[in-house]
């Protein structure tokens, strides 16, 4: 015994986790096959005889007693015309014959496989087709207004035949309830032996769930288990521990690749806390060199904004002094030359503003949305005035964030609704508001010009600007602007696709701005400061 079982177990330490299943899954596949097929040919049987007893025995047995009255109403129809000659006595009879007709061709329908019940039919017709010709036909021919001297003189024949297609009826339904007691005792055995069938296969599925469950956990999920223990443990610090193989081949095969890597991870080590080291250190000079950038970006600003309120005063000034002393050309370029100014300091004004948001802001507080709202259509009044404007809004949450960043969000979201209407249509705009977890979801709708799909993105592109600073002023920054506050409160921000009559601005904000690692925010320079109150002056 010995001896045999070593080069057994030998052979079957060489198997692999797919050789194991393969076998598994094979034999289970065998057994429940078998098992399917008892299974499938119990259930048609069953089906069958069900089928047999509901739409075909029982139906042929009600049949026969709905033919059986129709004869008896033909026979009550004849007797009482053949006794009083009234016409409308025959109504039963007339009524029995369509009634006849239709219940044999019934009959004939449901025993079509069953040669004695359609001799038991048969003899059904011929009786019934004896007493019509001696006796219904003849009185019902004979003249109405008085009894038929017919009926008194057949009434003992009209008997005799009426009893004959009774007998025949008789033997009819007794045969059709013995077949109907026959299937519905075939159906209960056929039911009785289905219930052991399946009785046996839940029962072996029960047991093949047993022993898959022992090989997996014997073959797969103790292995893993194995491994999984080994690689909390160097997970936890312990990079010397060993990995020790178990199981099917291919997991030891796994278990020795791990260990390698293990080992491999152990030399690479050394080299990546270097390397991180390295990167802090970057980090950190990325930082600094940012806050000197952001300081640069906000000193030439200042600086770009004092030659240039010159070149805006002096033109201006050009413009009121000597407007229409110069010819028409150089009313032209002075004309040009002031809105150059002014453009350029729209533009200077509206950078500054976009790149404080983020870095420049005041502390986080509770903003109520609705005062918000109500300071942004004070603001745009004369806006919404001159559009004969409609703005409405569902009720507005308090929100933790920055009160001034959340009223430039406000303005320029309603501001584009109002600038971007319909020529001779007054806008309607719409501000709605659904809470969904933490976060506020949040939309702009109007009538507008709306937003080709294929500008959805484009939009919210610093500079990018879909029409001409002829058709609509502006910088081209606004919804840059909308998008980076957005994004510092922790949402996002789009165009809705599916609204195209006119434009709708989705976007969410958090209900408490997330906290986020960066660079010191620049109002913490004093250059910033004092370029801010500068240029705020």
């Amino acid at each position: 015994m010995s001896g045999s079982a070593g080069p057994r177990a030998g052979r079957f330490s060489t198997w692999t986790t797919r050789r194991w299943l393969q076998v598994g899954v094979s034999a289970s596949l065998t057994v429940l096959t078998l098992l399917g097929l008892a299974g499938a040919w119990v259930l048609g049987r069953t089906a069958s005889l069900s089928d047999d007893l509901v739409n075909v025995r029982s139906p042929a047995l009600s049949t026969a007693f709905r033919l059986e009255s129709a004869l008896l109403n033909q026979e009550t129809g004849i007797r009482g015309y053949g006794l009083t000659g009234a016409s409308e006595t025959l109504d039963p009879y007339r009524q029995g014959l369509a009634d006849q007709a239709t219940y044999t061709a019934r009959l004939q329908e449901l025993l079509r496989g069953d040669p004695d019940g359609l001799r038991d039919l048969q003899a059904v017709q011929e009786a019934s087709e004896s007493w019509q010709e001696r006796i219904a036909r003849p009185i019902a021919a004979a003249p109405a207004g008085s009894p038929s001297p017919l009926a008194a003189g057949r009434a003992t024949e009209g008997k005799q035949r009426f009893d004959a297609l009774r007998s025949a009826l008789g033997g009819q339904q007794e045969r059709l309830r013995t077949d109907r007691t026959r299937a519905a005792e075939d159906l209960a055995a056929t039911m009785t032996l289905r219930n052991w069938v399946f009785t046996a296969i839940a029962a072996v599925i029960a047991v093949l769930a047993v022993l898959v469950f022992e090989a997996l956990r014997r073959g797969i999920t103790s292995p893993l288990e194995q491994l999984g223990r080994d690689a909390r443990i160097i997970a936890g610090g312990d990079f010397e521990h060993p990995i020790t193989p178990t199981g099917p081949a291919d997991l030891r095969r796994l278990s020795s690749e791990i260990d390698f890597m293990r080992s491999r991870l152990v030399r690479e080590l050394a080299f990546t806390e270097e390397a991180r080291r390295r990167l802090d250190a970057q980090s950190a000079e990325l930082h600094r060199s940012n806050a000197e950038l952001e300081q640069f970006a906000y000193v030439a600003s200042h600086d770009l904004q004092e030659p240039l309120r010159k070149v805006s005063s002096f033109t201006q000034l050009l413009q009121r002094r000597y407007g229409g002393q110069l010819d028409d050309r150089a009313d032209q370029y002075i004309d040009y030359a002031v809105d150059g100014a002014n453009r350029m300091q729209v533009l200077i004004n509206d950078l500054l503003d976009f790149s404080r948001v983020g870095r420049v802001h005041r502390e986080l507080e509770s903003v109520d949305l609705e005062g918000v709202h109500e300071q942004t259509l004070s603001s745009l009044s004369v806006s919404i005035e001159e559009t004969g404007a409609s703005i409405t809004h569902d009720p507005l949450p308090s929100l933790t964030a920055d009160s001034t960043q959340l009223g430039m969000l406000w303005q320029n979201l309603i501001g584009n609704a109002l600038k971007f209407h319909r020529p001779d249509t007054a806008p309607r705009i719409h501000v709605s508001a659904e809470r969904d977890g933490e976060l506020w979801r949040f939309a702009v709708t109007d009538n507008g010009i709306g937003i080709a799909p294929e500008y959805a993105e484009k939009v919210f592109v610093i500079f990018q600007r879909l029409h001409t600073k002829d058709a609509y002023k502006g910088s081209g920054i606004g919804l840059a602007m909308c998008k980076k506050i957005v994004e510092f409160h922790g949402g996002t921000i789009a165009v809705d696709p599916d609204h195209h009559d006119g434009a709708r601005i989705t976007f969410t904000l958090a209900s408490t701005r997330p906290v986020t690692e960066g660079p010191p925010a620049l109002s913490t320079t004093p250059a910033a400061t004092r370029a801010d109150e500068e240029q705020a002056s």
